[in-house]
């Protein structure tokens, strides 16, 4: 169970500030002095000081639950994650041969799209219904599948090229996904993976959803991962890195005084308007998602 405190992510914030302030040298005496007093000022403030919290249980609702939610609006402007993260892997994908591509977890179909008018065969899957659905009717030519990552649909060493997107932080273990990656891959082929960053899940938190079984209000299982993570799984199955990439957030536009009223029911990221020079010391120019660009060790077809 995890007690999710309005107060406390506050409170949160302000210390990663200070301590990111003082790792990199940009806490001058005014910075510290003015986070000081901000903290005395949230914990004065009547709305924040008698705001209940909530509490969540974790793993009581699914992906597919929670992918159900988000898929007729997965794409909708504004989705920083993706906004940061689409560029880089394109950029990488521009710059593979043309064969036949695997987007795995497709979702809605942004990245198959994007393969198959650089003129591959592609083949999508994705666990999501409700996702698939949104695909489907982006590209009606396209393969797709309902599959989950551990069990492709597809024949051994007959892909040149895979795309996993913003979908292993939901799987608790990468080897066996990997494996399956390794296993429909043909030798020199290529796996472009993206992923949410470790620090996302430290600076932002995750939002609790409707109540589970228990009664609570629920909480995505989520796994993040250090970098040493990805290459643990990665490396013994033969993928070679040949690119690494870490796109930063965004300097974002808090202005001072800008507090909602009323105050979120719950931990939410419309917090950061209480503490938007704080937020911006603490987020702003942190890493926010991983691309990696891997090839399996072979020799690629001509």
């Amino acid at each position: 169970m995890t007690y999710l405190s309005p107060l406390g992510y506050l409170l949160g914030i302000e210390g990663a500030a200070l301590l990111r302030g003082f790792r990199e040298g940009s806490a001058d005496r005014a910075f510290v002095e003015a986070r000081i007093a901000e903290i005395r000022a949230l914990l004065d403030t009547p709305a924040l000081a008698h705001a209940e919290g909530v509490t969540a249980s974790e793993g009581t609702i699914s992906t597919a639950d929670v992918y159900r939610s988000w898929a007729p609006h997965y794409d909708a402007p504004g989705n920083q994650m993706i906004d940061i993260e689409q560029p880089v892997v394109r950029r990488i994908l521009d710059g593979l041969p043309v064969g036949t591509a695997l987007d795995a977890a497709c979702g809605t179909g942004r990245h198959t799209a994007y393969l198959h008018e650089l003129g591959h065969h592609v083949i999508g899957i994705d666990a999501s219904q409700g996702m698939l659905a949104q695909a489907r009717k982006r590209l009606p030519d396209v393969d797709f599948h309902e599959a989950d990552l551990h069990r492709l649909p597809v024949p051994d060493n007959t892909v040149d090229t895979i795309v996993c997107a913003l979908a292993l932080t939901h799987v608790p273990d990468l080897a066996p996904v990997l494996a399956e990656f390794a296993r429909v891959l043909r030798p020199g082929g290529h796996l472009v993976v993206s992923d949410a960053h470790l620090l996302v899940s430290y600076l932002r938190p995750t939002l609790p959803r409707r109540p589970g079984p228990d009664g609570h209000p629920s909480l995505l299982a989520e796994y993040h991962r250090p970098l040493s993570g990805y290459l643990a799984a990665a490396l013994p199955l033969g993928f070679q890195v040949r690119h690494c990439e870490e796109p930063r957030r965004p300097r974002h536009d808090l202005a001072p005084d800008t507090a909602p009223d009323p105050l979120p029911t719950c931990v939410s990221w419309d917090l950061l308007h209480w503490c938007p020079e704080a937020s911006a010391a603490a987020l702003d120019d942190s890493p926010i998602a991983v691309i990696w660009h891997f090839q399996l060790e072979g020799t690629a077809k001509n």
